[in-house]
């Protein structure tokens, strides 16, 4: 069974490895949100495509204040939380295996 044990443990690092990639487009898209991007740039583009889904839900349930968008905020801290879940239940899971 080391060999389950062993895939699931790859899988656990793969999703966490995907977890961060994500979490540092959306930090990106709030970094170049502040510069006013051209919103015909491709690298713009396709942050809009990857994180809208994702942050537009927040976006209608959570309020700016004033001029600040916080939902960001709150799906980063999500995020975090639902990796730290994932990957470790996983990790877990992969050790009994063993």
């Amino acid at each position: 069974m080391f060999v389950a044990g062993n895939l699931i443990a790859t899988l656990a690092h793969l999703l966490d490895l995907a977890f961060n990639v994500y979490w540092w487009m959306i930090i990106i898209r709030v970094m170049v949100s502040w510069v006013s991007p051209d919103p015909f740039n491709p690298v713009v583009q396709f942050l809009h495509r990857a994180t809208d889904p994702v942050l537009e839900p927040f976006r209608r349930v959570i309020p700016t204040i004033g001029m600040f968008d916080i939902s960001p905020i709150v799906v980063l801290v999500l995020l975090r939380a639902l990796q730290h879940f994932a990957v470790q239940s996983l990790m877990d899971f992969s050790w009994r295996l063993r």
